[in-house]
């Protein structure tokens, strides 16, 4: 199993913990994760200001991984998301394919053909790998750790991008890929709601108490940690959460993990190979539940 990794803007930059994980994870499980120098922004950034550009930018990164022959993997789910929508307009418009290619080979020399696919890694994971292959796997059950998924925004929507992957309204994949490895997934009150980050540059208070009420149901619900796979998420909930202590004077110290490093510690691979030194916010709860895993 192959693919060209899209890393993104965000994760090599803010995640490198997340992008460890998902080569060390990739490893173990014989997944080969290509990188490409040739990838750039995937375009979601100027989706609102110039949707033409933006088409034009994703176009590139798919003819990129066209002319690698592979599939993409990306971690992003933003990345995903616009990656898999361009393709989807390209594919199904021959008109603007035709125009999308003069501006793109006359700008870069490259075409956009439409023959490969995009896939996050939870999808790689829950399809490419599958449930009951990930719990064959499992060198190391983690029964008694309660965690918290963090769906997000990009990861099912729009809906008819992801081929009926998963249930936007009632989503299980990522709980499914949490209990393969053995840990408990919780359900908890707005456990769909999103983490804020869209309102971020328009009112920084509401988008701090947004994800406030769901690390705090989190908390009530005795988390070891919220499990995610989404960079922007992770700046909400981790980069932000002192923040987020400070503004409404509470007590929080709730980790958040990326999904990989939660399946690689089950998969037997140590904690320090999987970037948690890089994780910003630590429990002394988490942190004997992990020094326990390798005694």
């Amino acid at each position: 199993m192959k693919y060209a990794l899209f890393l993104g803007c965000t994760v090599p930059i803010r995640n490198m913990n997340y992008e460890l994980a998902s080569r060390k994870v990739a490893g173990r499980l014989g997944i080969e994760l290509v990188d490409s120098d040739e990838f750039t922004c995937c375009g979601f950034p100027m989706k609102a200001l110039d949707h033409h550009t933006a088409l034009l930018m994703a176009a590139r990164n798919l003819a990129v991984a066209e002319g690698m022959g592979l599939d993409i993997c990306a971690l992003c789910t933003a990345c995903g998301g616009t990656l898999t929508e361009a393709n989807k307009e390209l594919v199904e418009d021959a008109e603007l394919r035709d125009k999308v290619n003069a501006e793109l080979e006359a700008a870069t020399g490259k075409r956009y053909r439409g023959g490969i696919q995009v896939r996050h890694i939870a999808r790689v994971l829950y399809e490419g790998i599958g449930l009951a292959e990930l719990k064959e796997q499992v060198k190391v059950k983690l029964a008694g750790f309660k965690f918290g998924a963090q769906y997000g925004c990009h990861y099912l929507k729009p809906s008819e991008l992801f081929a009926g992957f998963d249930e936007p309204e009632n989503p299980r994949t990522l709980d499914d890929l949490i209990r393969a490895t053995g840990a408990e997934a919780l359900d908890y009150i707005n456990k769909l709601q999103c983490c804020g980050g869209g309102v971020l540059g328009v009112d920084e208070q509401v988008a701090l108490a947004m994800p406030r009420a769901k690390l705090e149901e989190l908390k009530k619900a005795g988390a070891d940690a919220m499990v995610l796979v989404c960079p922007f998420c992770d700046i909400m909930y981790e980069y932000n959460q002192r923040r987020i202590e400070r503004a409404f004077n509470i007590s929080l110290q709730l980790p958040i993990l990326f999904y990989p490093q939660v399946l690689g510690l089950a998969l037997g691979i140590p904690a320090e190979e999987l970037g948690f030194a890089l994780n910003r916010v630590k429990s002394k709860e988490l942190t004997q539940k992990l020094a326990a895993l390798e005694q």
